[in-house]
């Protein structure tokens, strides 16, 4: 098909919804239902909790329902201050209404992500594109806009970090989601006050500004609300993210002091307050220096200054992170900060703010970047909040490409044209390794201490070779497309095609893969605790620690090393402080035990010192006398 025919059937269509504007909207909400559904919701629920971390937010969440106590949060008997308690809350609430079970859990991570990509696409449907003096006509701009809002959409919704992470029940997806719609509201109340502003403040000093009880506009006020939010999501980071972007981009435009009248800074630290800091004066209360220590101490100002849990990485790390965690769209993020041009200065000052939705895309993605690259802790999950301005950057890239190329606005420049060819250059290049890199997984894939042989059951399954085929072939669409000039306004489509077919065919069969041979052993497991437990008998895992032990069996348990039973012995000290149970209550005189085989040899026992109750994957699950434990575990030291 010729550009001319591709450009008369686009202005074919772009006149019929412009014909019926109402027709458009209920099409793209449909579309946007659709494939947030399929992203976020679609067997959201169907595979067990994911150890390390989702069942101690579970935990947690249900231990509030049971004891009614929604301030400290607990799990296995113990406090958890890792994390403020929005999560919790809202884990609790699900289970109010959906029941104890795995949607509630993971529902308001897929609801944040929902509610990003709907924020993504409305952002973008109205201030969806760079300004341009190629782009003057009201009508072209209308089609702009709804192609950014298309394309913005769909690869928010899209991608592999967001996919992952709006799939578990931790609070990563929460704080992106209550973040990034905070950030919307401040865009969008941001451009409201541009159309409304008359006052001048150049006589005011900063003391006046700060002194100015009226309310903000309702944008702002849901700015703040969703701060404070945030800040009940993961603490402090919270409001540190959101407030080193926003100086950065008002002092950049020099309007620091306009965009501070228009805040009400003084009425929104209030609602701010009012939302974000009651819970932390209660549970300071009832917990003292332990929480503060705990909370503020080590899992925020330590996991900034220092390595926490052995999660160091290079500086290099979140190019990498960015790179996987965004692909495809991810090589096309260098072309698109180019074209930010954040460098003019002058001509972005120049701008009125609803043209300004590039630049302040550009700030929000450097700024996390930034903060979490000189962090010394990391984690991939760290950078999730940048997606949705990574997104922005791409569709506002994509759109005005995608327009100019089938239209007869202007020839586009010889160096946006080079600029295409080089990024679809190593568009082509990274599917294809990243195909071969699929095709060889089994070779160099790890082993994993909880499933059997973990490479073996890769290569039976064939899912290698499925998403090496998958990203191959996309890779030789998009080298097809490349030929043609006149086509490269399909590269976006050619990559979302093979994104949505990786997702359906590869990434959904894999999860029901690794929960079958990874958690659904143990899940099992724990699941039969209660049918075979004595009265107050103990459950103990020893080599592992699993918290979804703890939520599927609905008990505490008690996590042990191998090593934890010969230490006290190596350091010439008792090493009944194990066993006080013994002492303490003497009936029933066994202990329930899930570990791996080889871990219960390690520690002297014999097929004739337990009785097996049930064995699943690696796992074995056994009744031993305590006493017959104690005498084999000191004959062996």
């Amino acid at each position: 098909m010729t550009t001319l025919k591709i450009a008369k059937s686009l202005t074919q269509y772009w006149k019929s919804f412009e014909q019926h504007p109402k027709t458009t909207w209920r099409f793209s909400i449909l579309g946007l239902f659709l494939i947030c559904s399929i992203a976020f919701l679609w067997n959201l629920g169907n595979t067990g909790l994911v150890d390390e971390t989702e069942p101690l937010f579970a935990e947690a969440a249900r231990q509030m329902v049971r004891t009614g106590d929604w301030i400290t949060p607990y799990f296995n008997g113990e406090t958890r201050f890792d994390k403020p308690p929005l999560v919790y809350w809202l884990m609790a609430i699900g289970y109010q209404v959906l029941g104890v079970n795995e949607w509630a859990v993971r529902l308001p991570s897929a609801l944040a992500a929902i509610t990003l990509s709907v924020g993504c696409f409305l952002t973008l449907r109205y201030f969806g594109f760079f300004p341009s003096n190629l782009i003057a006509d009201s009508r072209q701009k209308t089609r702009q806009l709804w192609l950014s809002a298309w394309i913005g959409g769909a690869i928010a919704t899209l991608n592999p970090e967001t996919l992952i992470w709006a799939r578990q029940g931790v609070s990563d997806m929460l704080l992106s989601g209550c973040m990034g719609t905070a950030l919307f509201c401040f865009f969008w109340g941001y451009v409201e006050e541009g159309r409304n502003t008359t006052k001048s403040i150049k006589n005011l000093s900063i003391f006046q500004l700060f002194l100015d009880f009226s309310l903000p506009n309702k944008w702002y006020l849901a700015f703040y609300i969703l701060l404070g939010l945030a800040v009940l999501t993961k603490g402090p980071v919270g409001l540190v993210l959101p407030g080193f972007i926003l100086i950065s981009f008002v002092f950049y435009l020099g309007n620091f002091r306009q965009i501070l009248q228009e805040i009400k800074p003084i009425v929104g630290g209030i609602i701010f307050t009012i939302i974000a800091l009651p819970w932390y004066i209660l549970v300071i209360l009832r917990n003292g220096q332990t929480y503060i220590d705990s909370f503020f101490g080590y899992h925020n100002f330590e996991r900034f200054t220092n390595v926490v849990n052995g999660h160091a990485a290079p500086w290099y790390f979140y190019f990498i992170v960015v790179l996987i965690g965004f692909m495809p769209w991810s090589i096309y993020l260098p072309l698109a900060i180019f074209r930010c041009q954040f460098w003019q200065r002058s001509f972005w000052r120049q701008q009125p703010r609803d043209h300004q939705l590039g630049l302040f895309a550009f700030f929000w993605f450097a700024c996390i970047f930034i903060f979490f690259s000189i962090s010394v802790t990391k984690l991939p999950s760290y950078v999730l909040p940048l997606m949705p301005a990574a997104s922005i950057l791409v569709a506002l890239l994509s759109s005005e490409f995608i327009l100019q190329q089938t239209s007869s606005i202007s020839e586009i420049r010889t160096d946006k044209k080079r600029g295409i060819l080089i990024t679809g250059g190593f568009n082509l290049f990274f599917l294809v390794l990243l195909g071969i890199v699929c095709i060889f997984s089994p070779q160099f894939i790890g082993s994993d201490p909880a499933v059997i042989n973990l490479p073996e059951v890769i290569e039976q399954s064939g899912l290698h070779l499925r998403a090496g085929i998958i990203w191959i072939i996309t890779a030789v669409l998009i080298a097809w497309i490349l030929r043609y000039p006149s086509q490269w306004h399909w590269l976006i489509g050619a990559n979302l095609a093979g994104f949505i077919a990786f997702f359906v065919f590869l990434v959904n069969p894999a999860i029901f893969l690794i929960d079958q041979v990874r958690q659904l052993p143990l899940k099992q497991l724990s699941q039969q605790v209660s049918q075979v437990e004595k009265p107050q008998e103990e459950l103990w895992m020893i080599g592992f620690r699993k918290p979804s032990v703890v939520y599927y069996s609905d008990r505490p348990a008690y996590f042990y090393t191998v090593l934890d039973f010969f230490k006290g012995i190596v350091e010439d000290q008792p090493i009944y402080h194990l066993f006080d149970s013994i002492q303490n209550r003497p009936n029933p005189s066994t202990i329930m035990i899930i570990s791996r085989p080889k871990d219960i040899k390690r520690l002297g026992l014999q097929s004739q010192d337990y009785q097996i109750i049930d064995q699943k994957g690696r796992y074995l699950f056994i009744r031993v006398e305590k006493t017959i434990l104690l005498d084999r575990v000191l004959n062996l030291s």
